[in-house]
C-alpha cells in the first residue's frame, strides 16, 4: 500500500503538473473517463495505475503534451511487465522529454528489454534514473539493455544504483561504454560488480573518451582500480577541457580571420573602385584633349590652307614686281638714252649757239622769239610742278589711310589679344575647376581612406603646389608672349616707318629724275607712276594680310604650344598619380603579405599547439601503458593475494567445520550425558 500511494503521488504531481503547463485549460481534458476518475483522488486515497491507465499515458506521451521531465518513482511497475512497455513504447516516438525517473519498480528483464528498445529509438533524454530496481538479476534482459546503451548516442547521466548488477554485466557495461561515446555520468554504486567487473570498466576508459564520472562505491572493488577509474576520469575531464579550450581558440582565431579577410577584401575593392574611377576620368580627359587637339589640329590644317592660299598670291604679286621692274628698268634704260641725246643735243645747241653767236644780232629776234616760248614752257612746267604737288597730296592722304589701316589692325590686334585674354581666364576657370573637381575627389578618398591615405593627401598637396607653380609659369609665360608682342608690333611699325622713309626717299629721287625728264618723258612717267602706285597699293595690302595672317598664325602655334604644355603636364600628373597608385597598391599588397605570414604565424603556432597536444598525448598514453603495467603486476599480486585469502579461507573454513563438528559432538556428547543423568 505504501508503494502504491507513493506511484499515485509521483503520478499526480508530477504528470498533472507538467501537463497544466502544456496546456491552458483543464489538466484532464483530453484523457479517457475512467483515467479522469482515477486521477482524481487525493493523494492518499490512489492506489495503483491500471494497465488501462498505463496504456493511455503510453499514447499520450508520443507527442500530445510537451513533457520536458517524467517522474514515475516508486511506482510499482513491475506487478505486470505490459505496463512498463506501454509507457516507455509511449516515449519511444517522443521528442520532448529530457528526463525519465524510474527508481524503485522492482523492473527486471521486460523492463531492461524497454529501456533498451527506448535507448534505441528515442533520441531526446538526457537523463535517466534506474535506482533501486533489479536490472542486473535476468543476463539476457541486462545484455538487451547494454545494447541499446551502446547504440544511443544522446544520453548523458545514467543512474544505475542498486540493480543488483554482477561482474557479468559490468563486462556488458563495458562493451557498451567502448561504443557509446555521449555518456557523462555514470552511477553504479551499491552492485555486486567485484574485481571482475572493475577490470572490464577500467579496461573500457581506454576507448571512451567521454565518460567524466564513474562511481562505483559499494561494489567490492580494490582501492588500486578505484584509483585508476579516478584517474581515467581525471584525464578525461582534462581531454575535455583542453579540446573546449581548443576548439573555443580555433573559433575565435578562425572568426578574426574571417574578419580580417572581410577588411582587407573591403580596402582592395574600394581601392579598386577609386583606381578605376581615376581611370575613367584620365581617359575622359584624354577624349576631350583628344578633341581639342584634333579641332585645333582643324584650325591648323585651315590656316595652312589660307597662308598656302596667300604664298600663291604673293608669288602672283612677286611676278608682278618682276615685270613692273622690268618695265621701270626698260624706263630707265630709255631715261639713260634720251639724256645722252639730251647731252648730244644740248653740244648741237652750243655749236649752234656759237654759230648764232659769230652770226651776230640778226638772230636776236629769233632769240626773243625762243624766250617767250620759254616763259611759256615755264609756266607749263609750274603747271606741272602743280599737279604734281596734287598729287603728292594724293600719296599723303593715301599714307594717311596707311596709318588709319593700322590703327585699325593694331585695334583688330588688341581686340584678339583680349580674346585671347578672355580664352586665357576661362582655360583658367576651367583649370580651376578641374583643381576643385580634383580636390573634391581627394576628399571622397580622404573620407574613404583616411587612416591609410595620409601619404596620399601629402602627394595631393604638392601636386596642387605643382598645379600652383605651373599656372604661375604659365601667367609668366603669358607676360612674356605679351612683351614679345608688344615687341614685335614696335618692329613691326619700325618696319613700316623705315618702308615709309625708303617710300619717301624713293619718292622724292624719282620726283628729281621725273622733273629733269618732264620735257621729254611727260606721258611715260605719268603711266610709269600709275603703274607703280597700284603696285605699291597691292604689295601694301599684300604685306598688311601677310603680316596679319603671320601674326594670326603665330598665335595659333602659341596656342597650340601651351595646349601641348598643358597635355605634357596633365599626362606627366596622370603617369604620377598612377605611379602613385601603383605604389599604394604596392603597399597595401606589401601589408596583406605581412598579414598573411602573421596568419602563417599563427598557423605555425596552432599547429605547434597541435604537436604539443600530440606530445602531451603520447606522454600520456606511455605514462598510461607504463601504470597499466604497474596495474598489471599490482592485479598479479593481488591475484597471488586473493589466492592465498581464498586458501586461508579453506583452511580457515576446515578449522571451523572441524571446530564446529567438535562443538556439535562436544554439544551431543553433553546432551546425553545430562538425558541419562536425568533418567
Amino acid at each position: 500500500m505504501l508503494q502504491r500511494s507513493r506511484c499515485a503521488s509521483a503520478l499526480c504531481f508530477g504528470l498533472l503538473l507538467m501537463f497544466t503547463k502544456s496546456r491552458r485549460h483543464s489538466p484532464l481534458h483530453g484523457l479517457p473517463g475512467h483515467l479522469q476518475e482515477g486521477l482524481q483522488h487525493r493523494h492518499g486515497r490512489v492506489q495503483s495505475l491500471s494497465l488501462e491507465t498505463c496504456g493511455a499515458l503510453g499514447r499520450l506521451l508520443p507527442g500530445a503534451a510537451h513533457f520536458a521531465e517524467v517522474a514515475l518513482g516508486d511506482c510499482g511497475l513491475s506487478e505486470d511487465g505490459g505496463r512498463v512497455k506501454l509507457l516507455l513504447h509511449g516515449l519511444c516516438s517522443n521528442t520532448t522529454v529530457k528526463s525519465l525517473d524510474l527508481k524503485g519498480n522492482n523492473l527486471r528483464t521486460t523492463g531492461a528489454e524497454a529501456l533498451g528498445k527506448l535507448l534505441r529509438q528515442n533520441k531526446s533524454i538526457r537523463s535517466l534514473i534506474l535506482e533501486w530496481n533489479s536490472l542486473g538479476v535476468w543476463e539476457e534482459g541486462f545484455s538487451f539493455f547494454c545494447q541499446g546503451l551502446g547504440a544511443n548516442n544522446f544520453l548523458q547521466r545514467l543512474d544505475l544504483r542498486n540493480n543488483q548488477i554482477n561482474h557479468h554485466g559490468a563486462g556488458e557495461l563495458a562493451m557498451a561504454l567502448k561504443r557509446n561515446a555521449s555518456l557523462q555520468e555514470l552511477d553504479l554504486r551499491w552492485n555486486n560488480i567485484g574485481l571482475l567487473g572493475g577490470r572490464a570498466l577500467l579496461n573500457c576508459l581506454q576507448s571512451n573518451k567521454t565518460l567524466k564520472k564513474l562511481e562505483l562505491a559499494g561494489n567490492n572493488v580494490p582501492s588500486d582500480i578505484l584509483k585508476a577509474v579516478e584517474q581515467a576520469m581525471d584525464h578525461n575531464q582534462d581531454r575535455q577541457t583542453i579540446l573546449s579550450e581548443t576548439q573555443h581558440r580555433t573559433c575565435v582565431l578562425s572568426k578574426e580571420i574571417l574578419n580580417l579577410k572581410d577588411e582587407k577584401t573591403k580596402q582592395f575593392l574600394d581601392l579598386m573602385d577609386t583606381i578605376d574611377k581615376q581611370r575613367e576620368e584620365i581617359a575622359r580627359s584624354g577624349r576631350i584633349s583628344a578633341g581639342r587637339v584634333s579641332q585645333l589640329q582643324e584650325a591648323l590644317n585651315e590656316q595652312h590652307s589660307i597662308m598656302n592660299s596667300l604664298k600663291a598670291k604673293l608669288q602672283m604679286t612677286e611676278a608682278a614686281l618682276a615685270l613692273s621692274e622690268q618695265k621701270v628698268h626698260n624706263l630707265g634704260e630709255l631715261l639713260s638714252a634720251t639724256k645722252q641725246e639730251q647731252a648730244n643735243m644740248a653740244e648741237r645747241h652750243f655749236a649752234e649757239l656759237q654759230q648764232q653767236k659769230q652770226e651776230g644780232a640778226d638772230r636776236e629776234g629769233k632769240l626773243f622769239r625762243d624766250l617767250s616760248a620759254s616763259n611759256e614752257k615755264n609756266l607749263f612746267l609750274r603747271n606741272q610742278v602743280d599737279e604734281l604737288e596734287k598729287k603728292c597730296k594724293v600719296q599723303q592722304d593715301q599714307l594717311f589711310q596707311l596709318k588709319q589701316d593700322l590703327t585699325n589692325t593694331t585695334a583688330e590686334l588688341k581686340l584678339r589679344a583680349v580674346q585671347a585674354e578672355e580664352r586665357l581666364e576661362m582655360e583658367k576657370r576651367r583649370f580651376k575647376q578641374s583643381l576643385e573637381d580634383m580636390e573634391s575627389l581627394r576628399l571622397k578618398e580622404v573620407d574613404h581612406l583616411t587612416q591609410h591615405m595620409e601619404a596620399s593627401e601629402r602627394s595631393m598637396q604638392d601636386r596642387v603646389q605643382r598645379l600652383e607653380a605651373i599656372r604661375i609659369a604659365l601667367e609668366e609665360e603669358l607676360s612674356q608672349v605679351k612683351a614679345a608682342a608688344l615687341t614685335e608690333r614696335g618692329h613691326a611699325e619700325e618696319e613700316l616707318i623705315k618702308v615709309r622713309n625708303q617710300a619717301r626717299l624713293d619718292e622724292q629721287q624719282r620726283l628729281e629724275h621725273l622733273e629733269e625728264k618732264l620735257q621729254l618723258m611727260t606721258e611715260a612717267r605719268d603711266e610709269a607712276q600709275n603703274c607703280c602706285l597700284k603696285q605699291k597699293q597691292m604689295v601694301g595690302e599684300a604685306q598688311v594680310k601677310a603680316n596679319q595672317l603671320s601674326l594670326h598664325a603665330d598665335g595659333l602655334r602659341r596656342r597650340i604650344e601651351e595646349l601641348q604644355q598643358d597635355l605634357n603636364s596633365k599626362e606627366q600628373e596622370k603617369v604620377t598619380e598612377v605611379n602613385k597608385v601603383k605604389v599604394e597598391l604596392q603597399e597595401q599588397i606589401g601589408h596583406l603579405q605581412a598579414e598573411r605570414t602573421a596568419q602563417e604565424g599563427l598557423r605555425e603556432k596552432i599547429a605547434a599547439l597541435e604537436r604539443q597536444l600530440k606530445v602531451l598525448s603520447s606522454n600520456h598514453r606511455e605514462a598510461l601503458l607504463d601504470k597499466e603495467g604497474e596495474i598489471s603486476m599490482l592485479m598479479e599480486k593481488l591475484r597471488m593475494k586473493e589466492a592465498d585469502i581464498s586458501r586461508m579461507r579453506e583452511e580457515e573454513a576446515q578449522r571451523a567445520s572441524i571446530l564446529q563438528n567438535a562443538i556439535m559432538a562436544y554439544v551431543q556428547g553433553s546432551s546425553l550425558g545430562t538425558h541419562s543423568l536425568r533418567k
